[in-house]
């Protein structure tokens, strides 16, 4: 199977690296990052590529963009994991559409242009009768698209509630278990790489809200937007309410929940006993569907990672090719 893959930053190189080790049979025969592009029909040497790119180098001619990858490379899938950008979509956006009308798989852990335009790009892929698989923009390694797609065939969704922020899980476990402050806490995430230096996509929920979102249209068509989400972040907890939590055995995790038979949307802090199953620690994520054949199930798993994200990149690839005559 050929692969264009566009964005060559933390998740891009997983990927990558993840191909290189693997195989598969998957050749990357386009790539792209913000200042460089290659294109190869024959395959490209994704070693030295990696090589080039982690010594600060352009990874390919500068002269070549995203887009000209998009238009002239030779590929079955393409891969868009460059960085989100939730006002616009853009560029992904473009990208995307573009390789769909070109009658190409589109594989993305793209957040923005997945909540922002889902009806619209699942509509111009099954014009084209190509796929557009986006497991990787929530949750990270775990599978909760596909299962919800395919291992809960015949089953009525009725609601999911789940912790998709690994920064704000990792910042309430340590405030509930060593007793930070909020601001000792996110200065620890920083220090380990799990905060980024302005944190308030993350600590404000709106992360965890956009994931929400994709979740949402994506197993009830509900064609909702961020701003149905209602949304209330962890930068207000206190050890202080912490501690009370505790002393009633239980402890507070940021809470994403959609339940549409009460046109329910929420971000927010919720108190949990310590023995309830979305409970988890560090940068875990979990998250429970409510069904009505198969029950409760909670799926747990690493959220982020450039190596979990290639997993469910990677997943993405091959489903594809399972699906489609022609992806060798």
């Amino acid at each position: 199977m050929k692969v264009a893959l566009l964005g060559l930053g933390s998740v891009g190189q997983g990927i990558a690296s993840m191909v290189l080790k693997k195989g598969l049979g998957i050749t990357i025969t386009g790539l792209a990052d913000s200042k460089s592009g290659i294109i190869d029909a024959k395959g490209i040497n994704i070693e030295e590529i990696l090589v080039r790119k982690r010594g600060g180098n352009p990874a390919g001619d500068t002269s070549v963009s995203a887009m000209d990858v998009v238009q002239n490379a030779d590929y079955d899938v393409l891969v868009e994991v460059t960085p989100t950008n939730i006002s616009t979509g853009e560029p992904a956006r473009t990208h995307i559409t573009s390789a769909l009308r070109k009658g190409r798989h589109v594989v993305t852990s793209n957040k923005g242009p997945i909540a922002l335009h889902h009806r619209e790009l699942l509509t111009l892929a099954d014009t084209h009768h190509v796929s557009l698989r986006y497991e990787a923009t929530v949750c990270g390694a775990i599978p909760i698209i596909h299962i919800l797609e395919h291992g809960l065939l015949g089953n009525q969704v009725k609601a999911l509630h789940g912790i998709m922020n690994g920064t704000c899980n990792f910042i309430l476990t340590r405030m509930s278990e060593e007793g930070l402050s909020y601001e000792q806490a996110l200065a620890e995430a920083r220090e380990m790489g799990y905060a980024e230096a302005d944190p308030s996509y993350d600590v404000k929920g709106i992360d965890p809200a956009i994931k929400l979102v994709i979740l949402a249209n994506a197993i009830w068509n509900l064609g909702v937007t961020l701003h149905e989400v209602e949304i209330t972040g962890i930068d207000q907890i206190t050890p202080e309410a912490l501690r009370l939590a505790g002393e009633d055995d239980a402890t507070i995790r940021l809470i994403a929940e959609a339940i549409p038979a009460r046109q329910l949307l929420r971000v927010s802090p919720r108190i949990l006993p310590r023995s309830h199953p979305l409970v988890v620690k560090g940068t875990l994520n979990a998250v429970t569907l409510e069904t009505d054949m198969a029950g409760s199930l909670t799926f747990i798993g690493k959220g982020a990672g450039s190596i979990e994200t290639a997993s469910a990149i990677i997943g993405d690839i091959l489903f594809i090719r399972e699906q489609y005559d022609g992806c060798s």
